[in-house]
């Protein structure tokens, strides 16, 4: 029954690529022999096209674009093109499908997993992240279930020249991308890494977070940190006028979220999360008195949550992930006692507050918790990596009975930056060792137990460089 319903599958994927392009997929690349380049093979693929190549040592790296249906359930109902990159290594090596579950970095990079298997990597943009967007833009097509069906095809289509062990990766969005992938598609990934993913099954329900900040790190600092909030709601008037005098001089807006006062309260009402999400406690030292000057207290709060983040220049890039955060994703709501009668818009802020109102958004039930009970009952070969410190994995991945070969661990002292390499080394082991496993590259000696499970490929500075990229947003 399984091997049926996969020929269906690849049968249903080959009819669209057919639709779209209007001409068989499988015909084009039986015509590329093996031996033709790699970017030939890869452009034979139907719907795909070059954009440009970029020298990278002991990689061909490629910046693509693939047509897709801007409606997997509709293919004929038109296209939109998606950015893809591919950092190729080998063909009889096994390939690592990345997404960061927003915009597509064309600078070539290696995620972790991709390091420990010495494979390819494949990396694609998430739908409606500019410019992977159709037009016109029908929003109610940006849902998790047509973003895994834009994986699938890309992995169909690939699968035909990258024919050894695939794995999804991804960190954070990227990660949640990775295990929804997983859920609706899983006969197409060996192995699934998801890096501290959020997993918010009841929208409605999000004590773990606030009991997560009456625990984390020391009394101490979480005082801290608490004092400099409420200080920056206390001056919020001037602070505010600063605020705005910037936006002006930097020709920022506040249309989509109202004004520059509810903007001000957004950006410091994410002050503490931002500073659990990227610092550690060694920078507890750091957190200013209370009775800071005005200026030290702008520039920490500006440092730690980003005035930027709210003006329309800063909404804009993130529109479809408040849209998927207010429709099917979720988004923390916290408690903040120790702000009482300093918030002038309490409740105001949800994920329809960053969406333009010419945009409609309706939540839909239940889409969270079908991806909980399968990864609770029914996943297998998914490892979860989260952050001890990290706000965002309050509300976590729980494989269960019925999950097979899946496994949860946590970076001691880590925040959003969490990863394999900084498990304890028992976990750091078990996880490499599984990474290798589900990649089928595995050595003999690691396989017998003989020898500590390591990454494959050597170091590399440019390739293996951590993202300098901050988001509020997972």
């Amino acid at each position: 029954m399984r091997k049926a319903l996969r020929w269906l599958l690849a049968l249903a994927v080959l009819i669209g690529a057919v639709g779209i392009s209007g001409a068989s997929a499988g015909a084009a690349t039986a015509d590329t022999p093996n031996t033709a380049d790699i970017k030939d093979r890869i452009l034979a693929i139907p719907g795909m096209s070059f954009v440009e190549e970029k020298p990278v040592d002991g990689y061909r790296y490629f910046v693509l674009e693939y047509t897709q249906p801007a409606d997997h359930r509709h293919p004929s109902k038109g296209t939109f093109k998606q950015r893809i990159t591919v950092l190729h290594k080998a063909t009889d090596r096994p390939t690592v499908f990345f997404t960061s579950g927003y915009n597509l970095s064309t600078k070539p990079a290696r995620s972790e997993p991709t390091r420990i298997v010495d494979g390819n990597q494949v990396s694609l943009e998430y739908r409606f992240f500019t410019p992977s967007r159709p037009s016109p833009a029908d929003w109610s097509k940006l849902d998790i279930w047509q973003a895994a069906s834009d994986q699938h095809r890309v992995f169909k289509a690939l699968k035909r020249i990258y024919g050894q062990n695939w794995l999804a990766t991804g960190g954070s969005k990227g990660g949640m991308t990775a295990t929804y992938f997983r859920r609706f598609y899983p006969q197409d990934m060996d192995g699934t890494v998801a890096y501290v993913a959020p997993n918010d099954v009841n929208n409605r329900e999000d004590s773990a977070y606030d009991r997560f900040f009456t625990q984390v790190s020391t009394e101490e600092c979480r005082t801290a940190l608490d004092a400099v909030q409420r200080e920056a709601l206390v001056r919020r008037d001037e602070m505010t006028d600063r605020y705005r005098k910037w936006a002006e001089d930097n020709h920022n807006t506040f249309h989509t979220i109202g004004s520059a006062d509810k903007a001000y309260e957004s950006v410091v009402l994410d002050l503490v999360w931002a500073f659990w999400q990227y610092s550690s406690e060694k920078d507890c030292a750091d957190v200013p008195e209370p009775t800071a000057s005005t200026d030290d207290l702008y520039a920490y709060v500006d440092t730690i949550s980003g005035f930027s983040a709210y003006t329309d220049q800063g909404l804009e890039a993130y529109t479809p992930y408040y849209y998927q955060a207010g429709t099917q994703l979720g988004a923390p709501t916290l408690e903040y006692p120790h702000l009482k009668g300093l918030l002038r818009y309490p409740g105001y802020f949800t994920p329809r507050a960053y969406v333009p109102r010419d945009i409609p958004m309706t939540w839909e039930n239940g889409a969270m918790g079908d991806i909980d009970r399968w990864v609770r009952h029914r996943s297998e070969r998914m490892l979860f990596v989260y952050g001890e410190n990290d706000p965002w994995g309050a509300e976590r991945f729980r494989p269960g009975k019925g999950s097979e070969d899946a496994y949860v661990f946590t970076a001691p002292g880590a925040n959003h930056s969490a990863n394999i390499a900084g498990l304890t080394a028992d976990q750091k082991a078990k996880a490499t060792a599984e990474v290798l496993q589900w990649a089928g590259v595995a050595p003999a000696t690691v396989q017998r137990g003989e020898a500590t499970p390591k990454p494959l490929a050597k170091p590399d500075r440019t390739l293996d460089r951590q993202s300098g990229q901050r988001d509020l947003r997972p």
